[in-house]
């Protein structure tokens, strides 16, 4: 058995998903929330993090998150990922294979998963270190969503190609 990551690209941090895949293309179970990693000074610092969740894990395929705008077009943030995401297939190309999904409004489902942000001592407002916790999960989460995303349209693409076609009748 193998699994799948997901990946929700940020500028401070990268949230992480995962699925563990049974039998090739069909997923043995929904996408879940794995871990928050801290963005490194360089791209090379980030692939030693996830190198030992994709050792640890058994991953065969990362699933990027793209930030596709509203319009449907690649902005700048687009760039930014696929040029990430070529970095590290460049370093990882052995030993897995890396696919993009449109990630718009994950981060907002998220949070709408999640919950308001937790309140600070006596009501008030939240710390530093419950900010950033909540993030964590947020880009967590969002992960999760990028994953499940990516996971539902290949098991719709592969029920439509083994689906049988009517022959007409003469």
């Amino acid at each position: 058995m193998s699994a799948i990551l997901g990946i929700d690209l940020g500028e401070r941090r990268i949230g992480v998903a995962i699925a563990e895949v049974s039998g090739g293309e069909v997923p043995g179970t929904g996408a879940r929330p794995l871990s928050t990693i801290r963005r490194g000074r360089d791209v090379g610092a980030d692939v030693a993090a996830l190198r030992a969740l994709i050792d640890t894990h058994g991953i065969a395929e990362l699933v990027v998150g793209l930030p596709i705008d509203t319009s449907g077009a690649e902005g700048q943030q687009a760039a930014r990922t696929r040029g990430w995401a070529d970095a590290l297939g460049a370093i990882l190309a052995e030993r897995v294979s890396i696919s993009f999904q449109d990630e718009r409004l994950t981060s907002h489902v998220a949070e709408t998963r999640l919950g308001p942000m937790p309140r600070g001592r006596s009501g008030g407002p939240p710390s530093r270190q419950q900010r950033d916790a909540y993030r964590a999960r947020v880009d967590r989460e969002a992960a999760a969503i990028i994953l499940q995303d990516f996971l539902d349209s290949r098991r719709a693409l592969s029920t439509t190609s083994n689906r049988p076609t009517m022959e007409p009748r003469p």
